[in-house]
């Protein structure tokens, strides 16, 4: 007797049992003047919504330090709450999945030093993360001058990388994780 093979699965998902967190989103303070929203959607190259993606957020202070908030990350070894959030300090690093509609956000600042937030990707069917950038358009609507990835890039592929201001506080960016309009992701060697 001879067997059929098993048909071959996807790793995962299995991001929302404990990478996500209570306040993974909230880089910064809900109060503070400052704050902004970037958030956005995950797309397959269906352009379908993904479910269970991860997203993590990495990025410079206003001041343009990469310190964060010492130990933001840090659990209860009981309960395994996340403790080292207070909701006041910059933390520089956020972390959320995407809802049932492949949606996603989280509460920051604008980074300084450089016009980007780093990002990395985490969904179904990926063996590795992908990184991307999210570059914010400056107070007047203009595009990031003199960075060198997006000039290095057409203007078609740059626009994958640039988020849509849709009020003053409030910035989207969809991730297209292939097909039309797939965002540009990095490679580091």
């Amino acid at each position: 007797m001879t067997h059929a093979p098993t048909p071959s699965q996807t790793v995962g998902p299995f991001y929302g049992y404990a990478l996500p967190f209570a306040g993974g989103g909230d880089i910064a303070a809900a109060g503070h003047p400052d704050t902004i929203t970037v958030h956005g959607l995950v797309l397959d190259g269906n352009g379908d919504p993904v479910p269970d993606a991860l997203i993590e957020i990495w990025q410079p202070a206003p001041d343009g330090s990469r310190t964060g908030r010492p130990g933001s990350l840090r659990h209860d070894p009981v309960t395994g709450r996340v403790i080292g959030r207070d909701g006041v300090g910059f933390t520089g690093f956020g972390r959320v999945p995407t809802d049932a509609d492949g949606r996603w956000a989280v509460r920051t600042l604008p980074p300084g030093g450089v016009p980007y937030l780093s990002v990395a990707v985490f969904a179904r069917g990926l063996l590795h993360h992908l990184y991307t950038r999210i570059y914010l358009r400056a107070a007047d609507g203009t595009v990031p001058a003199g960075d060198p990835l997006l000039e290095s890039l057409d203007a078609e592929r740059r626009a994958t990388l640039i988020a849509t201001p849709t009020d003053r506080r409030t910035h989207r960016f969809d991730i297209h994780l292939q097909g039309a309009g797939e965002t540009v992701f990095l490679e580091f060697t």
